[in-house]
C-alpha cells in the first residue's frame, strides 16, 4: 500500500484513506475536498515551494489550498527570507524554510505546489518532492527538455503519486463548450489550426516556451498527438545555429530566436501551424489558436479567463467582404457542460481515483516535447517525428 506521510508514529495517508475522505458524496466539489469524516481526523499536509525575486510565484499557485477543509498548509519553502516571511504570511504557513529539501524531509507533506514560474528549478524540486512521497501541482512550463519530464513521470508512476501541471486553459468552460460545439459540427469538419504567440518582446523562441506551451496543449487537447514537425526559427534574420541558445531572466532553459514558424502533422490529414515573429503582433491581434472548419472558423483569445469567438463568414462582393467575430454562445452548445471542478480540484479527485489529472504531467510533458521538436527541425532544416528519439534540449549541444 502506497503511504505518503511519515512512517513512524504518525497518521499515514494511503491512497485508500485519501478516496475515503474526498469521495463522500461521490463527485469532488468544485473548489474544495469534502468534510473529513468522523471516523479520521487526518488532514493532508500541503506544502508550497517559491523563489521570490527568482521566478516568484506563478499566478497565484501559492495558494491553490486555501479554503479546503481537509487539506492543512504545513510549511513555505523559499530562499528569500522577505519573499518567505511574506508569502509563509499570505498561506497561514506554521513553518518555512530557506531550503526545499529541509523542508520535504522534516515535513513530509502529501501534496506539494511547486510555484516559481522558472522551469529550470522544476525537474530537481519535483523529483525531491516525488521522493519524498508528495503528489505534484507544478507551474508551467513542466520542465526544459524531455529527458527530465522521462525521469519525472516514471518516478512518479513507480510510486503510485499524481502530477498535474497548470496548463489551465485547457479546463475553463468556455474552452469545453468550444469543444461539445466543434464536436456537435458548429464550423463543420475541422480542418486546421493556426496558433500565435503574444509576439511581445519575447517573440520568437522564449514566447514559444512561456505561452507556446500553452498553445501546444490545446492543440493535443483538439487534434491529439502530433505525428510529426518542420519549423524555421530565425535569429536576427539567419537560420538559428546552437551557438544562438541563450538563457532569458525567467529562466526556462535554453531559448533561440526572435522568429518562429511551425507546422505540425496530425492523424486524419489535420495540420496546425505556429506563429512568433514581433512584426506580425499588431496585424494578429491577441495571442491564441484559431480553427478553420469547412463552414467557419473560431478563435481562442487566451488568458487567465480565455474567450472565445465565432467567425461569421460572408462572400466575397465587388465592394469587399465582411465577417463578424461573435462570442460563443452557450445556446450553441447542444450538449450539456460535464462537471468541472477546476484544475486543482481536478487534480485532487484524480489522486483519489487513481486516474490521470485532465492537466496531467504527461500533457505537460508532450507541451515541452512539441516545443524541442520545433527546435530540433529547424536544425536539422528538416522534418521530424513523434516522440523524439533524442531526450536532450536540441540547443544544449
Amino acid at each position: 500500500m502506497n503511504t505518503t506521510d511519515r512512517q513512524a508514529g504518525r497518521n499515514v495517508i494511503t491512497r485508500r484513506n485519501f478516496a475515503r475522505l474526498v469521495s463522500s458524496a461521490g463527485v469532488i466539489a468544485a473548489t474544495d475536498f469534502p468534510c473529513l469524516t468522523a471516523e479520521s481526523s487526518a488532514k493532508f499536509k500541503a506544502a508550497v515551494i517559491g523563489h521570490t525575486g527568482r521566478g516568484d510565484y506563478g499566478h497565484g499557485l501559492e495558494g491553490i489550498f486555501a479554503n479546503r477543509p481537509s487539506i492543512e498548509v504545513v510549511a513555505l519553502a523559499d530562499p528569500d527570507p522577505n519573499g518567505r516571511a511574506k508569502t509563509a504570511a499570505k498561506i497561514h504557513a506554521p513553518r518555512s524554510y530557506a531550503d526545499y529539501r529541509e523542508m520535504l524531509e522534516k515535513e513530509r507533506p502529501n501534496l506539494v505546489s511547486i510555484a516559481m514560474r522558472q522551469s529550470d528549478q522544476h525537474h530537481a524540486i519535483a523529483l525531491g518532492a516525488l521522493q519524498a512521497g508528495a503528489h505534484v501541482y507544478c507551474e508551467k512550463p513542466f520542465v526544459t527538455a524531455p529527458l527530465e519530464s522521462d525521469e519525472l513521470l516514471a518516478e512518479a508512476h513507480q510510486r503510485g503519486l499524481k502530477i498535474a501541471v497548470a496548463h489551465t486553459i485547457r479546463m475553463m468552460p468556455v474552452i469545453v463548450r468550444l469543444q461539445q460545439a466543434i464536436a456537435e459540427g458548429l464550423i463543420g469538419e475541422l480542418v486546421e489550426l493556426r496558433a500565435y504567440g503574444k509576439q511581445d518582446s519575447r517573440a520568437g523562441g522564449e514566447d514559444m516556451m512561456v505561452l507556446g506551451t500553452h498553445l501546444f496543449d490545446l492543440m493535443r487537447l483538439f487534434l491529439g498527438d502530433p505525428l510529426w514537425c518542420t519549423a524555421r526559427v530565425l535569429w536576427q534574420g539567419h537560420d538559428i545555429t546552437p551557438g544562438d541558445r541563450r538563457i532569458v531572466p525567467d529562466n526556462v532553459g535554453y531559448v533561440a530566436g526572435d522568429q518562429v514558424f511551425a507546422q505540425f502533422g496530425f492523424a486524419n490529414g489535420m495540420n496546425a501551424t505556429f506563429t512568433s515573429d514581433a512584426k506580425l503582433r499588431e496585424t494578429v491581434g491577441h495571442w491564441g489558436i484559431e480553427f478553420y472548419g469547412s463552414k467557419e472558423a473560431a478563435r481562442i483569445n487566451c488568458d487567465i479567463s480565455p474567450n472565445v469567438f465565432i467567425r461569421r463568414s460572408t462572400a466575397w462582393k465587388s465592394e469587399g467582404k465582411t465577417d463578424r467575430w461573435e462570442p460563443l454562445d452557450a445556446p450553441l452548445v447542444n450538449s450539456p457542460p460535464a462537471h468541472n471542478p477546476g484544475p486543482v480540484g481536478d487534480w485532487l479527485d484524480a489522486i483519489a481515483r487513481d486516474r490521470e489529472p485532465e492537466c496531467s504531467g504527461r500533457n505537460g510533458a508532450w507541451a515541452v516535447e512539441m516545443v524541442m521538436a520545433v527546435y530540433r527541425a529547424a536544425l536539422s532544416s528538416g522534418r521530424v517525428g513523434f516522440p523524439l528519439k533524442a531526450r536532450k534540449h536540441p540547443l544544449a549541444g
